[in-house]
This record gives C-alpha cells, sequence and structure tokens, in this order.
C-alpha cells in the first residue's frame, strides 16, 4: 500500500496528520501537484510535479495508482477513477471514497454541475474547520490501518 497525495488543493492543517503517518508507520507517499508543494522532509515522500493542465495531475495519480492504495484528494471524478482501480479516496473532511459510495458523490456532484452550468448561483463549501479536520484524521487512520492489512 502506498499514499498518494493529490497535493494543489490540500489543506494546510491536514499536513501535520499526515507527516506523522508517514513517519510512524514509514509510509511511501507520492505527492503530485503542479507546483511545489512542501512536506516535512522524508525518506518516504516522493514528490511528482506535473505541467499545468486539465487533469495533469488526476492522469498522474491514475498511472501511479496500485490496488489497495490510498488516495487523498477531494476531486470526486480522480476518486472515481481510482475506485475502479481498487484504491480507496479519502476527501480534506474524511469522506472515505470507495465502490459502496463513490456513485452517489459522483451523481452529486454532476448535478450541481449541471445545475451551475444552467446558471443557478450555488453556494460553495463551507469553510474548514476543527471538526473536518479530527474527521478526517479519525477516517485517515481507519484506512491506514485497514488498508496496511490487506
Amino acid at each position: 500500500m502506498q499514499l498518494l497525495i493529490d497535493a494543489d488543493a490540500l489543506p494546510r492543517a491536514i499536513k501535520p496528520i499526515i507527516e506523522r503517518a508517514i513517519e510512524r508507520l514509514s509510509l511511501q507517499t507520492i505527492v503530485v501537484s503542479n507546483k511545489k508543494i512542501s512536506f516535512n522532509k522524508s525518506q518516504f515522500i516522493e514528490y511528482v510535479i506535473v505541467e499545468d493542465g486539465l487533469d495533469k495531475a488526476d492522469d498522474k495519480i491514475v498511472e501511479l495508482t496500485q490496488k489497495n492504495d490510498l488516495i487523498i484528494t477531494a476531486d470526486i471524478p480522480l476518486a472515481d477513477r481510482i475506485v475502479k482501480l481498487n484504491a480507496v479516496g479519502l476527501d480534506h473532511r474524511g469522506t472515505i471514497l470507495d465502490e459502496n459510495n463513490i456513485n452517489h458523490y459522483l451523481s452529486i456532484r454532476n448535478l450541481m454541475t449541471e445545475i451551475r452550468d444552467a446558471g443557478e448561483i450555488t453556494k460553495g463549501p463551507k469553510p474548514f474547520g476543527k471538526n473536518d479536520m479530527q474527521k478526517f484524521a479519525n477516517s485517515f487512520n481507519k484506512l491506514l490501518t485497514k488498508l496496511s492489512t490487506n
């Protein structure tokens, strides 16, 4: 199992949680972004910087994904792609994205896109808070335990 991070939109608040897990578990990690995203120095972290462009980072993450990998991303279409590869997604707010629920989240995402495309003004996500950080930490630890035993 390896950890892949869709890093361009990663909230700073959850980086320490991820960094501690990487070191504690000697977790091979790939940070994918279209610009330099710094984590603490670690022998377990590899950085992959892709060129700017639509879905370039997503395509690289899919290319690198293997069965039972954990991908941290808030990108639902990307999560759909990695779930089809028998990997698991985790969004920044602690929602696990897997074969049990990805179709539901993809449907909601597509519906909201259609509503916005029709000219409707919708609210964005609520600000990232302490409850989100705690839920992320709980889900992250749960998935690390589950996936590392597979």
